[in-house]
């Protein structure tokens, strides 16, 4: 399993595991963990970078419908994954 590290202006880095990875709509999309194993939060980040870009540039999804329509797809390709919503 891949491990990113991000790193936010002024704040502490936070790695996290990367358990998938998908395209919709032309936007891509990763779904990201803190724990390798196990069962654990998780959250659906959307890539904002221009191509150009040397790094990744990605934003943390909230807004309820994108939410709800990327984590369907993630819940079809990760068979053994269930997501259950929390207030943001």
């Amino acid at each position: 399993m891949d491990k990113i590290v991000f790193q936010p202006e002024g704040e502490v880095p936070a790695a996290f595991y990367v358990l998938e990875q998908t395209t919709i709509a032309g936007k891509t999309y990763i779904l990201v963990t803190e724990t390798e194993d196990g069962d654990g939060e998780a959250l659906i980040l959307r890539d904002t970078s221009a191509p150009e870009d040397a790094d990744g540039v990605y934003v943390v999804v909230t807004e309820e419908t994108e939410l709800s329509a990327v984590a369907e797809v993630f819940s079809k390709i990760l068979e053994d994954v269930e997501f259950i919503e929390e207030d943001f």
